[in-house]
C-alpha cells in the first residue's frame, strides 16, 4: 500500500511539473509575441522621429503620421502610410491683410508652396533611399476633371486631421491646434510602415473647437461660407462653396497675382498664436 501511494505521489508530481513546463512555454510564447510587437512599435517610433527631424531641418514646422489605406483612391492604396507636414505662415504678413490680400501675402503664399514641394520631394527621395516608395502630393493642386471640383489627387487636410493635429474650421481650412489656420500643408504617401493600422481611424480625430464663433463667415467677401460646424464625414460643400470663393478671388484679386488667394478668413480666425 505504501509503495502504491508513493507511485501515485511520484506520478502526480510528474504531471504537475509537466503542466508547469507547458504553462511556462505558453508564457514564453506570449512574451515573445509581446516583445516582437514592442520591437516593431519601437522601430516605427524611430522611423517617425527620423522623418520628423528630417522634415523640420528642411523648414517644416510640424509633422504627423497616419494610416489611410481605406480612404485613398484605388491608384494610391499601395501607399497607405501618410506623412502630413506643414509650415507656419508669417504672422506679420497675415496681419497686414484687411479687406483683400496684399501683394506681400500673395508672394508669401507662393514661396511657402514652393518650400512645401521641395520638402515633399526631398522626403520622398529620403524614403526611396531606404528602399521604399513615396508619392508626393503637390502643395497647391486643382485637377479640372476631379470627382470633387476644385480638389487635388488627395486632400492634405484629411491626412492632417486624421493624424490628430487639428480640425476643419468653419472657413473650410485646416485649423492647427497650436497655429490655427495660419499654416500651409504638404503630404507624402508611402509604403514604408510608419504606424500600425488602427481599427477605427476616427478615434484620434479632434472635434471642432469653433463653437459659436462666426468671424470667418461674417468676414468672407464672397459669402461662400455656410457657418456650419464641421464633423467627421462632412462633405466640403456643406461648409464652403469652393466655386463661389474661387470665382470671387479671380474676379476681384486677379490684379494682385493669380487671383486664387485671399487670406481674409485666415486673418480673422481667433485660433492663432498671434491673437
Amino acid at each position: 500500500m505504501r509503495m502504491k501511494e508513493e507511485k501515485i505521489s511520484i506520478n502526480s508530481d510528474y504531471k504537475t511539473n509537466i503542466g508547469m513546463d507547458e504553462t511556462n512555454m505558453e508564457v514564453n510564447k506570449t512574451s515573445e509575441k509581446e516583445v516582437r510587437a514592442l520591437t516593431d512599435n519601437e522601430e516605427q517610433q524611430k522611423l517617425r522621429k527620423k522623418i520628423e527631424d528630417f522634415i523640420k531641418v528642411l523648414g517644416g514646422s510640424f509633422v504627423g503620421f497616419s494610416n489611410l489605406e481605406e480612404n485613398l483612391p484605388a491608384s494610391l492604396k499601395k501607399y497607405p502610410y501618410v506623412i502630413s507636414f506643414g509650415i507656419r505662415l508669417s504672422d506679420a504678413i497675415i496681419d497686414e491683410i484687411e479687406d483683400k490680400p496684399t501683394y506681400t501675402y500673395f508672394n508669401h503664399y507662393r514661396t511657402v508652396n514652393t518650400l512645401i514641394d521641395q520638402i515633399g520631394l526631398r522626403t520622398a527621395l529620403f524614403i526611396q533611399e531606404m528602399g521604399y516608395k513615396a508619392y508626393t502630393v503637390p502643395a497647391s493642386q486643382t485637377i479640372p476633371d476631379a470627382p470633387v471640383p476644385y480638389s487635388a489627387v488627395f486632400p492634405h487636410k484629411t491626412g492632417a486631421v486624421v493624424s490628430g493635429m487639428g480640425w476643419i474650421g468653419k472657413n473650410g481650412l485646416f485649423i492647427h491646434k497650436d497655429f490655427g489656420p495660419r499654416v500651409r500643408l504638404g503630404t507624402v504617401l508611402t509604403n514604408l510602415q510608419l504606424t500600425e493600422k488602427q481599427p477605427d481611424y476616427k478615434s484620434g480625430i479632434m472635434e471642432s473647437k469653433c463653437g459659436t464663433c462666426n468671424k470667418c463667415v461674417q468676414a468672407c467677401p464672397a459669402m461662400a461660407l455656410t457657418g456650419k460646424t464641421w464633423h467627421i464625414g462632412m462633405e466640403r460643400e456643406e461648409i464652403v462653396d469652393a466655386k463661389a470663393c474661387s470665382e470671387y478671388m479671380n474676379k476681384n484679386f486677379k490684379h494682385i497675382g493669380r487671383g486664387s488667394v485671399c487670406g481674409i478668413c485666415i486673418k480673422v480666425c481667433p485660433f492663432s498664436s498671434a491673437l
